[in-house]
């Protein structure tokens, strides 16, 4: 083979190999993007197609599954100009194509109202043959900065250190930064600013260090912001105000007492009220005793009642019982009783007591 054959043939070869390279082809793009829970991102998968690629047009969209040994996940696809929604259930209503015809060479996807768990590794495959090429870009989506607060910490007084506290929720990392708000909006000369922990210390405070200081918290998908109010007030007032809360305290209880003592005094006179009645007076005398006209009297083993013997039946217990009448001494009250009356007042009493026993009658 001489020299212009050979010639020949590399320029054959060449130009079959440059044929061959016309394939079908997938323009470059980033392979990360971030975005915040709840907003809408973009996956572009843009290519070009070469006259040779004669095929059907297959367009898939697939997610790395998290085990790895499962299958991956197909989230849309499109074939024979038709497009086929999603099959997850958490995504469906939430993924479509950016471009109406896919065909046109825009395979890019849109996944709205975002979620945490979007996050993950996606896969754009177009197909048509004898080409075909893949893609894989990372999503994260990430939590924004939330749930933000702001607070006073600790003294605020003249003369002593405050302490101003930032904290919030989201993906990390999340930087805290401190700014003061109205007329006089610098900063105190002795601030001190934490960017991690979100603290403002502000060393040995005076009166012209209150006011409003806002705190903003940033991450790489948001920021958030909370505003704290800061009042520097004099040991003095304190003081006033602690003597005040515990002569308060002291006339709570003072009034506690006062209500608990006459309650047990209420409660003590209603317990005797009640008593009362059953209680023995000693200042007032016995009530008289009333003299029996009927005695029963016990001679040896008979026991006989005066008021159902008849005369007959006395003469044996006469003269006894005019010794016993005789022994019946009562006492008038308020009399001494070392006065003894006279013996014609026995024998009185016992004459008649004898005739008052000779008139009664057998019951």
């Amino acid at each position: 083979m001489d020299t212009k054959q050979s010639a020949l043939v590399t320029l054959s070869l060449l130009c079959l190999l440059t044929g061959w390279s016309q394939e079908l082809t997938i323009l470059p793009t980033a392979d990360r993007k971030e975005a915040g829970d709840g907003d809408s991102v973009m996956l572009e998968c843009r290519f070009e197609l070469d006259k040779t690629d004669i095929g059907p047009l297959d367009i898939e969209w697939s997610k790395t599954p998290n085990d790895p040994a499962d299958s991956p996940i197909i989230v849309i696809d499109y074939s024979g100009d038709r497009t086929y929604e999603t099959r997850l259930e958490d995504m469906k209503g939430r993924v479509h194509f950016s471009s109406p015809d896919p065909k046109n060479g825009d395979a890019s996807i849109n996944i709205t109202r975002l979620r945490l768990s979007d996050s993950g590794r996606y896969h754009c495959k177009v197909k048509k043959s004898p080409g075909s090429k893949t893609i894989s870009i990372t999503l994260d989506v990430m939590m924004r900065p939330s749930d933000l607060r702001c607070y006073v910490d600790g003294n605020h007084e003249v003369g002593k250190d405050a302490m101003l506290k930032c904290s919030s929720q989201g993906t990390p990392p999340i930087t805290y930064t401190w700014t003061r708000q109205g007329p006089s909006n610098l900063m105190p000369p002795s601030a001190v600013a934490d960017v991690v922990s979100g603290t403002l210390k502000l060393k040995n405070a005076t009166a012209d260090y209150s006011g409003d200081y806002a705190c903003t918290a940033r991450n790489r998908v948001d920021s958030s912001q909370c505003v704290v109010r800061l009042s520097v007030t004099s040991s003095s007032n304190n003081a006033g105000k602690i003597a005040g809360a515990i002569i308060g305290v002291l006339l709570a209880l003072l009034l506690l007492a006062i209500i608990v003592w006459c309650c047990l005094r209420r409660k003590k006179q209603k317990t005797y009220e009640k008593e009362q009645p059953y209680e023995i007076r000693e200042d007032v005398p016995a009530p008289k005793s009333r003299v029996s006209t009927a005695r029963s009297y016990t001679v040896g083993s008979q026991r006989s009642s005066l008021g159902s013997m008849s005369p007959s039946n006395m003469e044996p217990y006469k003269t006894h019982y005019d010794r016993l009448a005789t022994n019946d001494v009562e006492y008038l009250p308020n009399h001494s009783p070392n006065i003894n009356p006279s013996y014609k007042e026995y024998g009185q009493r016992a004459e008649e007591r004898s005739q008052g026993y000779n008139s009664m009658s057998i019951v």
